[in-house]
């Protein structure tokens, strides 16, 4: 490493990126200058992971213990990955691919009309597909974004919220909220949203509209009925981009109704401009336990 300023973003505060190489990979890592001497089994492997954490501060990506840990998902990949120059730009942070399904699913959302994500939490699914809206509508790719939830309760009762409809709505959406403020600044959405530029609202609020040169993202769509599905995929008008995320392990839906999101991965399976990217638990970038959480969850459903 020739550029200092590059040498400490890799080793962060207190060396702390690279005693997190080491301890994850079983192996010793010396500085002597800029030259870092590496000896252990997977001595090779943290090389490509180190190279690959050099080109994510190149291009200004914070370097901390969740990029290290994605580099080493994606260290079989790495050279495979690096050369597509694969990202998403927002105004407040550039976003890559932490694991080779997320690199699959950004490659979709910019090449097809109709992306499923499909998955657990923690996968990306609709922070990716936000952060791909936000880029698109600040280019000009598109004049609206319009993202979207089923408003289908898992155990808290919405109608008892105090305050209006927009009050009780609010905190139900909110993590669509949360993905568009770590891509785009306060003020900007603000003003997006008070011009009708972004919208947020229930599923509900889409029937019987067209939505033209829209970025339209349908978030939790396990919870949908397959009618509620149906009437989501026809509002698609021209030049209109959509994403539909869920996780079928999640379903709220009552036992005897089907999930829309199912129908509908089912209904679509053949059409070549629609693109389904399946997530697994290898796929979290949440914190390490999560992965271990979700894996232990589906261990249990399959022993059932």
């Amino acid at each position: 490493m020739h550029d200092n300023k590059i040498a400490a973003l890799i080793f962060g505060e207190g060396d702390k990126n690279i005693k997190h190489i080491e301890k994850l990979l079983d192996l010793r890592i010396n500085a002597r200058g800029n030259i870092l001497c590496i000896t252990g089994e997977n001595a090779d492997k943290a090389k490509n992971i180190i190279e690959s954490l050099i080109d994510s501060a190149k291009n200004k990506i914070t370097i901390d213990n969740d990029e290290v840990e994605a580099a080493i998902r994606l260290s079989e990949n790495t050279e495979e990955i690096r050369n597509k120059n694969l990202f998403i730009k927002t105004p407040k942070k550039k976003i890559m691919p932490r694991s080779i399904q997320q690199d699959k699913y950004i490659s979709a959302l910019k090449s097809k009309i109709l992306t499923f994500g499909i998955g657990p939490a923690g996968t990306g699914k609709t922070y990716i597909a936000v952060a791909d809206a936000v880029e698109k509508i600040s280019s000009g790719a598109v004049d609206k974004i319009i993202l979207s939830r089923p408003a289908v309760e898992a155990g808290e009762q919405l109608g008892f919220l105090p305050g209006d409809l927009k009050e009780k709505i609010d905190p139900y959406l909110r993590p669509l909220y949360d993905a568009l403020e770590d891509c785009l600044y306060s003020d900007k959405i603000s003003k997006l949203i008070d011009r009708g530029k972004i919208e947020i609202a229930p599923l509900a609020f889409m029937r019987g509209r067209t939505l033209a040169s829209s970025y339209i993202i349908l978030d939790e769509a396990q919870n949908t009925s397959a009618m509620q599905m149906k009437m989501f995929l026809t509002r698609l008008g021209k030049d209109s981009q959509m994403v539909i995320t869920g996780d079928l392990s999640q379903i709220d839906l009552p036992e005897q109704k089907k999930s829309g999101l199912l129908d509908a991965i089912n209904v679509t399976r053949k059409l070549k401009e629609i693109e389904h990217i399946h997530f697994s638990e290898k796929d979290v970038v949440r914190h390490p336990l999560v992965t271990k959480i979700v894996k232990s969850y589906n261990e249990r459903k399959q022993s059932r």
